[in-house]
């Protein structure tokens, strides 16, 4: 990549940072209203606050594949790792919070499922940054529409203590989301087919964590969609195409990309 490249990263990352620390800065302990909470809210509510809390608990194993992507890319992707695992953990904190004040679980059955879940381990879904990078700003724009539309769940119960937690944490996804877009729009600019290719590459196999290691995952997803009204065609109206537009980026290139992809990997296996 281009010194200038780096560059552009650099200043976004400071811009970024800057305004993290402006206004959005919390504390998972003081900044919520705990003493409004509702423990007679449905077992659901627990339950989709778990499964979060279970897809962000692997916190670990995302830094470390994220760090390993962006190693060599440049220093604005390794501090934005570095600074996207505090707030990470920040929303896993607040949820554990949330299930032990609430009453709906113990903090021995928080141990034992924080145990449980590290039993399995999860891996980065792409290779080089910049299919990370995308992928990350698929992933995060997602968990943002999510958490939105489950503290809107959570003030039709009167529990103002989840819906916070869900409100700041959909205002640090949404932040990440915008990083990642911007990183993505320089990749863009440094190298357009490449970019493009890599984005219909991304979307074809693009999945949210937690598919396969969170216990009972599939009977959870049931209940947050049930809950929470989340599918894939709100996925691709409030996430894929609004961000396929803001990139300026067309259908058809995507379908041109998809269509080079698939002659490739003809040709290689006529190769073979």
């Amino acid at each position: 990549m281009s010194d200038e490249f780096h560059v552009k990263l650099y200043r976004k990352f400071q811009t970024f940072f800057q305004e993290a620390e402006k206004k959005r800065r919390w504390n998972p302990v003081e900044d919520i209203p705990w003493n409004e909470l509702n423990p007679d809210a449905p077992e659901s509510l627990a339950l989709c606050a778990e499964t979060f809390l279970g897809v962000e608990s692997y916190l670990p194993d995302y830094i470390r594949g994220g760090l390993e992507a962006v190693r060599a890319s440049s220093v604005a992707q390794r501090w934005f790792t570095a600074n996207w695992g505090y707030e990470e953990l920040k929303h896993s904190m607040a949820l554990t919070e949330y299930l032990v004040r609430s009453g709906k679980r113990t903090e021995e059955q928080m141990f034992d499922f924080q145990a449980q879940l590290m039993e399995e381990e999860w891996e980065r879904p792409f290779e080089t940054g910049r299919q990370m990078t995308v992928y990350g700003m698929f992933q995060e724009m997602a968990t943002f529409v999510i958490y939105l539309r489950h503290e809107k769940l959570a003030l039709e119960h009167s529990d103002k203590a989840l819906a916070t937690v869900y409100r700041l944490n959909a205002r640090d996804e949404c932040a990440h989301a915008r990083f990642y877009e911007d990183v993505t729009r320089v990749y863009l600019e440094e190298d357009r087919e490449g970019t493009i290719a890599d984005l219909a590459f991304v979307a074809k196999r693009f999945r949210m964590p937690g598919v396969g290691l969170v216990p009972d995952y599939d009977q959870r997803i049931e209940v947050m969609r049930d809950e929470g009204k989340m599918d894939r065609d709100i996925f691709l109206k409030k996430v894929y195409f609004p961000l396929l537009k803001r990139l300026d980026v067309g259908r058809r290139e995507l379908v041109a990309a998809a269509a080079a992809e698939r002659r490739a990997a003809r040709e290689t296996e006529a190769a073979e």
